[in-house]
C-alpha cells in the first residue's frame, strides 16, 4: 500500500467543515432563542395593551347618553322660552 499524500489535507478539510457546521448551528440556535424571546415579550405587551384598552373602554364617558340628555335639555329650554314669554 502506498500512502496518499492528500490524506492529511482531507482530515483538515473535514475538521474545518465540522467547525463551520458547529458555528452555523450555534448561530441558528441563537437566532431561534432570540425570536422565541421576542415572541414572548410581544405577547406580554399585547396582553398589557389589551388590559389597558379594556380599562379605558370601561372608564369612558357614555357619549350617546350625554347626547340624549343634552337634546332633552335643549328641548326643555326651547319649550320654556316659547311658553315663558
Amino acid at each position: 500500500m502506498t500512502a496518499d499524500p492528500e490524506h492529511p489535507v482531507v482530515h483538515g478539510e473535514l475538521a474545518e467543515l465540522r467547525r463551520r457546521l458547529d458555528v452555523a448551528y450555534a448561530r441558528v440556535e441563537g437566532g431561534l432563542a432570540l425570536l422565541t424571546h421576542r415572541t414572548e415579550e410581544t405577547a406580554k405587551e399585547i396582553d398589557e395593551l389589551s388590559t389597558r384598552l379594556v380599562t379605558l373602554e370601561h372608564a369612558r364617558w357614555p357619549l350617546p347618553s350625554l347626547a340624549a340628555i343634552t337634546a332633552v335639555g335643549a328641548l326643555v329650554v326651547t319649550i320654556w322660552q316659547a311658553f315663558g314669554r
